[in-house]
This record gives C-alpha cells, structure tokens and sequence, in this order.
C-alpha cells in the first residue's frame, strides 16, 4: 500500500513536470522564436533612403540610357555614409552600365539584374550599414 502511494506520488509529479515543461516550450517557442523581422514602414523607407539624380550615360552598344535611382539602406548612419559616397556611387553606376547592352536592359529582368548588381557593388563599399535595396525610379533607352 505504501508503495502504491509513492509510486502515484511520482506519477503526478513527473506528470506535472510534463506540463510546466510543454507549456515553457511552447510560450518560448512562440514568443521568442524565429520571429519575423518587421517591415520598416514607408516613412522609414523614405527616412534611410538616397536619391541619385537623372545621368545619361552610354551603354556598351552605341544606345544610350538616362536613369535615375533611390537607394534603400538600413539605417540613418548607413544613409549619411552613402551621401558622403555620392561620387563612387555615381562611379559605380556609370561603370555597370558601360558593360550593359540594350538588350540588357530591355523587360524586368534586367532591371532586377542591374538593380542586384548595383546594391553588392555598392556594399562592398559601405562601412556603416549596407544597402538594403535599389530601386529604379526613371528610366529612358534610346
């Protein structure tokens, strides 16, 4: 009899155990596990952002593009940083376009293509903060 009393002792016990350890795992699992990062809202998105002004530049064919871009970063730091950088950033572009041909250019994909190309050529130049996006704001082929 005294035996059976331990055993259902141990028995609720270990049970108990069982449930403050679920009910841990689940609040840590849903309040600190992979939570997704929030969207900046778009005030915050025009506060880290830059805009390069309308260049004309020529493209490796005899065509020629005006383009203008606003470059997304990550923080206001990353954002004063990238103004300083203007004229590499200018460099950078003009440089990635000489490489490009009409065709290039032409349809979404390659405006994807430029807009990925130019966003790791420019953080391979950042130091405090990266870029977080390119966008193209205006673009003219001829």
């Amino acid at each position: 009899m005294k035996n059976n009393k331990i055993l259902m002792i141990m028995l609720i016990l270990l049970l108990t155990i069982a449930i403050v350890g679920a009910g841990a795992f689940f609040y840590l699992w849903k309040y600190t596990g992979d939570q997704k990062e929030k969207e900046p809202s778009i005030d915050e998105v025009i506060e880290s952002s830059v805009d390069i002004e309308e260049m004309t530049t020529n493209l490796a064919t005899d065509n020629f593009i005006k383009i203008s871009f606003k470059i997304q970063t990550d923080s206001k730091k990353a954002k004063e940083e990238l103004e300083k950088r203007d004229f590499q950033v200018k460099n950078i572009i003009i440089q990635e376009l000489s490489e490009k041909t009409a065709e290039d250019m032409k349809g979404k994909k390659g405006q994807t293509i430029l807009e990925n190309d130019l966003k790791e050529q420019i953080n391979e130049h950042m130091q405090e903060g990266k870029v977080v996006q390119v966008y193209i704001t205006s673009s003219l082929l001829q």
